[in-house]
């Protein structure tokens, strides 16, 4: 879109969990030319913004695991509701991982599985 606002239902951010954030950093940012940056405290600690050259905005995160989340990468779509797309997700199979949750910057999130058992996540952005 011209406007750079990309439309609902599409996949808008991706995050990479992993318990060596050393070595994710170095593979990812050599073979694609990505940089990390630590994430501003509304999001925590042991996450930080990825970007690729020429983005004006991060694009996914990696998150340091330490054993609370799963080792991978994971998508997620840019929804209108994340608690709607959660329960129809629900009605078609799928189950919630991780609640829709709110940060403190008023982003809404929520992890999930397929029904075959693929993980993925939903959010809207902070409104404004």
């Amino acid at each position: 879109m011209s406007d750079g606002v990309l439309p609902f239902n599409t996949v808008a951010w991706f995050q990479i969990s992993t318990d060596a954030p050393e070595v994710a950093r170095a593979f990812y940012g050599s073979l694609f030319d990505w940089q990390f940056a630590d994430a501003d405290e509304t999001v925590g600690t042991g996450y930080e913004m990825i970007s690729y050259a020429g983005a004006q905005q991060a694009s996914g995160g990696l998150a340091t695991s330490a054993g609370g989340f799963p080792k991978g990468a994971i998508f997620s779509v840019l929804v209108r509701d994340v608690t709607e797309t959660c329960a129809q997700a629900e009605e078609q199979g799928a189950k919630v991982l991780i609640p829709p949750a709110t940060t403190p910057n008023g982003l809404v999130f929520a992890e999930l599985a397929d029904p075959a058992g693929n993980h993925f996540g939903v959010f809207t952005p902070p409104a404004g």
